[in-house]
C-alpha cells in the first residue's frame, strides 16, 4: 500500500481546485478529494489491522524508502505505526468537517480551499514522515498557509495575529531544526550522518549530547503546541482566523507538535527526556492549572475555546513527561480527543458568529430557542471539554491521570493531583459559557430572522461527534491501535535507563 496517495490526493485535489469556475465547483471538488481522503484513511486502518492480526510485529508498516538527496543522506522515508496513523484519521476527519463549515465561503474561494487542502497535505506528510529532514520539511510546509488564511479571511487583528502566528512557529521550527541538526551529527553509520529516525533510534548518542539538544527539539515542538510559557500565540491566532483554520489550527496543528514532542524528542533521546522530565511535568502543569483560569475570565467564545486548548495540550505535555507507557498512551488519546472536541467546538462558534455577528456570551441568550440544532452541538463540545462519561475526554485525561500517578515520585503525584483539579475550573468555564449563551431569555433581537443549521453543517459537526462518541463509548480499539507504537517509546526509554 502506497502511503504517498496521502500526500497526492489532497494536492492533486488542491491543484484541481484552482482550474474550477465557479464556487459550485469548487466546494463540490473539494469536497469529493476531502471524501476521498478519509476513504483512503480508513482503508489504511483495516489494511493495518490486517496487517497486526496476520502477525505482522514490525514497528512501522507500509515502509517506503528513497534517496532524496544523497550527499547528505536524506531520504523519502514514510512508514506508520498506530500512533501516526491516529493522527492520519483525526486529520482525515477534521479536513473534510473544515470543507463543510466553508460552503458558503465566497471571498477568494479557489484560494481558500486551495490553501486548506495544502494544509492537509502537509499534515499526511508530517505524520507519515521516518526521516527527520522530510518530516520537518513537511512541518514547514504548513506555515505560510496558515499565514495566509489568517491574514487575508481572518477577523478581528488580523494581520497583527497572523504575523504573530508566523513568527512563533518560524521560530519552533529554527529551533527544531538545531535539534534534528544535533541528533544527525552526532551519528555514524559506515561513516556517514543521518536523518534516519529508526537508525538513530537504534544508536545510542551520548547523553551530554542529548541534553544539549533535547531543549531544543522539545520545545521547539512545544511551542507547536503550546508549551507555556511559548503559548501566546494561540489565543490571537485562533480568535482572529476563519472557522475552518481555527479548526486546522487547533485541532491539527497543535498536534504536530505533540506528536513531535513525542515521536522525535522523547523517543530518540531517552537519556535525555528522563533528564528533564521534572521540568516538563512543570511547564505542563503550569499551562493546565494558568489555561483554565485565564479561559474562566474569557468572555469571546473564540478565547474561551483557544485558551481552554492550552490547558487541554497541557495534558498531553504532561502524559509524555511523565514516561509511563499509560500517560504515553493517555497522552496520544488526548490529541485525538482534543482534535475532534476542539474542530467541534470551532465550528459551533463559527455557526453562531455567522448568524448573530457576535462571539461575547453576554450578547448570547435563549440560542436554544431559536438554533436548537446549534445549541446541542455547542452543548456536547462543551461537555466533552469538561471530560463528561460518554465522550472521548474523559477517556483520555483519565488515562493520563491514572499514568501519571503510576510514576511513584511525590512531585509528579502533586503535579497529577494539580492537574486533576483543574477539571472543576473546566466545568465551571463550560457551563457558564453554555448557561449564558445557550439557556437563559432571549437577548438579541435580532434572532427573529435566523435560520439552524444547513446541512453541510450538520454534516461536519455529525461527523466530529461521532469520532468522539466512537471513542468516549468504546475507546478500546484507538487504544489496541496506538498500544504497540506506545510499547516501543517505553522499551526504548527502559533501555535507557538501564544504561545509566
Amino acid at each position: 500500500m502506497s502511503l504517498t496517495l496521502l500526500i497526492l490526493i489532497p494536492l492533486l485535489t488542491a491543484l484541481s481546485v484552482l482550474f474550477c469556475k465557479g464556487l459550485k465547483q469548487v466546494r463540490t471538488v473539494s469536497l469529493i478529494g476531502t471524501t476521498l481522503q478519509l476513504f483512503f484513511s480508513l482503508i489504511i486502518l483495516f489494511a493495518y489491522w490486517k496487517e497486526r492480526a496476520a502477525g505482522n510485529s514490525s514497528q512501522f508498516l507500509f515502509e517506503s524508502d528513497y534517496s532524496w538527496f544523497e550527499p547528505l543522506h536524506i531520504h523519502y522515508h514514510i512508514g506508520i505505526d498506530g500512533i501516526s496513523l491516529s493522527m492520519i484519521l483525526l486529520t482525515a476527519f477534521v479536513v473534510i468537517a473544515g470543507v463543510l463549515v466553508s460552503w458558503t465561503q465566497e471571498v477568494l474561494n479557489k484560494e481558500f480551499f486551495f490553501l486548506l487542502l495544502f494544509l492537509s497535505a502537509g499534515a499526511y506528510g508530517y505524520f507519515i514522515s521516518l526521516d527527520l529532514f522530510t518530516l520537518f520539511f513537511f512541518l514547514e510546509l504548513a506555515v505560510i498557509p496558515k499565514f495566509m488564511l489568517i491574514g487575508i479571511w481572518g477577523s478581528g487583528k488580523k494581520e497583527y495575529s497572523a504575523m504573530k502566528l508566523a513568527l512563533m512557529l518560524m521560530a519552533g521550527s529554527a529551533l527544531v531544526f538545531v535539534g534534528l541538526l544535533g541528533l544527525y551529527f552526532n551519528t555514524n553509520l559506515n561513516g556517514a550522518h543521518s536523518f534516519d529516525l529508526i537508525r538513530i533510534s537504534q544508536m545510542h548518542i551520548d547523553t551530554s549530547v542529548q541534553n544539549v539538544f533535547f531543549p531544543f527539539a522539545f520545545i521547539g515542538f512545544g511551542i507547536f503546541s503550546a508549551l507555556f510559557p511559548f503559548h501566546t500565540w494561540v489565543p490571537d491566532g485562533h480568535s482572529s482566523a476563519p472557522t475552518a483554520a481555527s479548526m486546522f489550527l487547533a485541532g491539527i496543528s497543535m498536534k504536530l507538535g505533540g506528536y513531535g514532542c513525542l515521536r522525535v524528542a522523547t523517543y530518540l533521546m531517552p537519556d535525555a527526556a528522563h533528564h528533564y522530565s521534572p521540568v516538563i511535568v512543570l511547564l505542563s502543569t503550569i499551562a493546565i492549572i494558568y489555561g483554565a483560569f485565564v479561559t474562566m475570565m474569557q468572555k469571546d467564545l473564540k478565547y474561551i475555546n483557544a485558551y481552554s486548548s492550552v490547558s487541554h495540550c497541557g495534558f498531553v505535555l504532561l502524559g509524555i513527561g511523565m514516561l509511563t507507557q499509560t500517560s504515553i498512551n493517555g497522552a496520544v488519546l488526548q490529541m485525538v480527543s482534543h482534535g475532534l472536541m476542539t474542530a467541534l467546538f470551532f465550528a459551533v462558534i463559527g455557526m453562531i458568529y455567522s448568524r448573530t455577528h457576535t462571539r461575547l456570551t453576554k450578547q448570547l441568550g435563549g440560542l436554544l430557542k431559536v438554533l436548537p440544532f446549534i445549541s446541542t452541538v455547542f452543548v456536547i463540545a462543551g461537555l466533552c471539554s469538561l471530560g463528561l462519561p460518554g465522550f472521548s475526554g474523559f477517556v483520555a485525561e483519565v488515562t493520563v491521570f491514572v499514568g501519571s500517578w503510576e510514576n511513584p515520585d511525590l512531585w509528579y503525584r502533586l503535579a497529577t493531583i494539580l492537574a486533576c483539579a483543574s477539571i472543576v475550573v473546566t466545568a465551571v468555564y463550560i457551563l457558564r459559557a453554555a448557561g449564558t449563551a445557550v439557556m437563559g431569555p432571549i437577548t438579541n433581537n435580532h434572532y427573529n430572522h435566523i435560520t439552524d443549521a444547513a446541512w453541510n453543517e450538520r454534516l461536519a459537526a455529525g461527523i466530529l461527534i461521532t469520532g468522539i462518541v466512537v471513542i468516549g463509548v468504546a475507546p478500546f480499539w484507538l487504544f489496541h491501535l496506538i498500544n504497540p507504537g506506545t510499547e516501543y517509546i517505553i522499551q526504548h526509554l527502559g533501555k535507557a535507563l538501564a544504561l545509566k
